[in-house]
């Protein structure tokens, strides 16, 4: 067999072959295409459909007007760094030089992909928990890395430590961790916090900490950045965005804070990526990560009880459910209802509901896969009266 070229062992991970050999759509693609030609409701893709604060939609539409229109400077705005840096220090006591320690991005995503480009070489292993983010596979395999990864496991996606500190090596150069977790929406313990950090230093790792949802935790769990624990700072990037926290998914504002030395050579990639991107919405961003306290927690009690209200309903058609701690998802297991395959379910679901999930499957490698074959993961971040509708539609399954 022709050995596959990077782009293509990059687009695996984004992309399905298919029989013909030829790049096929991912189940994400499918599923959303499914909904709109059916008419489902669509709680695969993770986007609110509702706007965000007003006061961020004002400042964005305020700075059009203003004439902020143009390239922004490369590293971002200004007003922006100084916001990041503020919110790092308010929210997490971490100091961050807002001049030198901080990047703007295009979206989290890209974020993801400068720093991975930037700091892995052929050969170099990235370890990432699995289920993962689907993009982390694709920019492993451009950076020519190798993907190593950590099951999470049982009812509550925990890890394992004695898996942890066998995945970790010399070899190791990213341990890459989405906390609060997509797709199953778990949150990382203290214990496993410190080992992360321990596994780092004895390794010489570089932490990258993907934490899009650090506003979006429930059940009184606070979110605790890698970066705040003793001895992580100095070899720890923090990605964020303002996407999820202000439900503004489309506008691509993302960043990271990193020691002024790893952020000098992830700017290095960046710009030869999106280059700048979103000048009106970067100070718009910039006046909702200064909104007040309050913003925050009554953002994450909404999506909370959203949480708990979609759970009740996908426990009364007869899913086995878990208890996610924070993102914008819960997890739902098919095989009480007589479905051992979720990819089988999700295509067939807009048929039997007129619902629209993503099969767990698609966020592993095939052994993970074969083990969390009959899991579906739903998105809660809709209004209410979608998700009451699709726990309606979804009783009929068990009526079935």
């Amino acid at each position: 067999m022709t050995p596959l070229a990077p782009w293509e062992r990059a687009a695996r991970g984004a992309m399905l072959l298919g029989s013909d050999g030829r790049l096929a759509p991912t189940i994400f693609a499918e599923m959303s295409a499914l909904a709109t030609a059916t008419g489902s409701l669509n709680l695969g893709q993770g986007f609110p459909d509702e706007d965000g604060p007003e006061e961020v939609l004002e400042a964005a539409r305020r700075a059009i007007t203003d004439g902020v229109n143009q390239y922004p400077p490369g590293r971002g705005m200004p007003v922006l760094l100084e916001a990041i840096a503020e919110h790092q220090k308010r929210f997490y006591g971490l100091e961050v030089d807002p001049a030198s320690e901080v990047l703007v991005t295009a979206g989290a995503t890209e974020a993801l992909a400068a720093t991975l480009l930037a700091l892995v070489d052929a050969g170099d292993e990235v370890l990432t928990l699995e289920p993962f983010y689907d993009s982390y596979g694709a920019v492993i395999g451009l950076a020519r890395g190798v993907h190593r990864t950590v099951a999470l496991r049982g009812p509550d996606f925990a890890v394992d430590h004695d898996e942890l500190r066998a995945a970790v090596s010399d070899r190791t150069r990213v341990i890459l961790v989405n906390d609060p977790h997509n797709p199953t929406g778990a949150v990382l313990d203290d214990a496993t916090r410190r080992l992360l950090v321990e596994l780092a230093e004895r390794h010489d790792a570089i932490l990258v900490c993907d934490e899009v949802y650090e506003h979006l935790t429930f059940d009184g769990i606070a979110h605790v950045p890698l970066a705040t624990l003793p001895g992580a700072r100095g070899r720890t990037v923090t990605i964020s965005s303002g996407g999820k926290t202000f439900s503004t998914t489309g506008w691509k504002i993302g960043w990271l804070s990193a020691p002024a030395t790893l952020v000098a050579q992830i700017l290095a990639v960046k710009q030869f990526l999106t280059y700048v991107n979103g000048a009106p919405f970067q100070p718009a961003i910039a006046a909702g990560l200064r909104l007040p306290d309050s913003f925050f927690t009554g953002a994450a009690l909404a999506l909370q009880s959203k949480r708990d209200l979609l759970g009740r309903g996908l426990r009364e058609a007869g899913f086995a459910v878990s208890h996610p701690r924070g993102s914008y998802f819960i997890v739902a297991d098919a095989a009480p209802l007589g479905f051992p395959d979720a990819v089988d379910l999700c295509r067939r679901l807009p048929e039997l509901a007129g619902v629209v999930g993503v099969p767990i499957s698609a966020f592993c490698h095939p052994g993970l896969a074969a083990e969390q074959a009959s899991l579906v993961r739903f998105a809660f971040c809709k209004r209410v009266e979608v998700l009451e509708e699709a726990s309606a539609r979804l009783a009929s399954l068990a009526a079935r």
